[in-house]
């Protein structure tokens, strides 16, 4: 039995509920690559080199990327060749539980907060303008807080207009306290923040940042000079860094990836819309060419459908009509 039979298994006997939000949200991609890759186990009886070209288009088209395709293809070949695989049907499994071995990669996958033990943990969120970063802040708050936990969000996106307003209705419509301010300094507005959220003995702060990519150098003070205030605050601070991604940006998700991992360190990557693509792949290029795990998952627009990644249900939703 596969990797992917084992979990197809596991999640039949479990309450739906379980993965039904990843089965809605991944409903758009699954339709788009698993009718592709039927087709092609239509169009080939035997596996040949003509096949593998076609797979390798098919997948570079799901936004895996060329670099991983190529190495993920060279791997079935080997494995194809070994195996004395003939049947293409067989080997469409195979390539299943081949993209799931690709992604945990022989190691833990970590998509799990790193929890402060000693007060209130800090997490930062970056991304470039219009990635849906305040909205997942909203999303997340709301999740934390419906967890128990007592939550503060800072407003330190002082540059985009309307980024203080959006985080501040935000926090009206979830009952959830925001600290901001007129002052354009974003290290004095995170400053007083924290400041009131140690005094007020918040378990959880969540805080915006500006996305301007276009102008590294200022960006990369930028978040030098908050990252300096948090630590002052809380020494061990910021204990989460999560990159924002919209996943319907495809490729360029990933060069941004590889643009805030030059200039902060990112614990952690939230794919927003990530129910609005057919090109889901995304999800294990980032994987393989950044090796930053995906922790949140955007699976609709209701506040509910923010997601902790599980690569399982990721790949159950993916291939669970093969």
């Amino acid at each position: 039995m596969g990797l992917f039979d084992k979990i197809k298994n596991v999640f039949s006997k479990e309450q739906q509920k379980s993965v039904e939000v990843y089965d809605k949200g991944l409903e758009k991609i699954r339709k788009e690559f698993i009718s592709e890759l039927s087709n092609l186990s239509r169009k080939y009886k035997n596996i040949n080199d003509d096949y593998f070209e076609e797979l390798e288009n098919i997948l570079i088209m799901a936004d895996i990327g060329v670099n991983t395709v190529m190495n993920f293809v060279d791997k079935l070949k080997t494995r194809v060749k070994q195996e004395k695989i003939e049947d293409v049907n067989m080997l469409k499994e195979i390539i299943v539980d081949e993209l799931f071995v690709m992604y945990v990669d022989n190691g833990i996958i970590n998509s799990k907060i790193s929890y402060s033990p000693l007060g209130p943990t800090v997490i930062l969120f970056v991304g470039v303008n219009g990635v849906g970063k305040t909205t997942t802040i909203a999303k997340l708050a709301l999740k934390l807080k419906n967890e128990g936990k007592k939550v503060i969000l800072i407003a330190g996106d002082t540059f985009r207009a309307g980024a203080i307003e959006q985080i501040n209705e935000w926090g009206e419509r979830l009952n959830i306290d925001v600290i901001s301010s007129s002052n354009k300094d974003p290290s004095s507005v995170v400053y007083d923040g924290i400041d009131t959220a140690i005094k007020g003995e918040y378990d959880v702060i969540l805080i915006d940042t500006a996305g301007r990519l276009q102008n590294k150098v200022n960006l990369m003070q930028e978040l030098q000079k908050i990252n300096k205030v948090i630590k002052k605050l809380i020494p061990d601070a910021p204990h989460e860094t999560l990159l924002v991604i919209d996943a319907t940006t495809g490729q360029n998700g990933i060069s941004q990836a590889k643009s805030f991992q030059e200039i902060t360190d990112i614990t952690g990557i939230v794919l927003t819309k990530l129910d609005g693509t057919a090109k889901g792949g995304i999800v294990l290029a980032i994987k393989d060419e950044v090796n930053i795990p995906v922790k949140f998952v955007g699976l609709g627009e209701k506040e509910t459908d923010l997601q902790p990644f599980d690569i399982e249900k990721y790949i159950y939703g993916l291939f669970k009509d093969i």
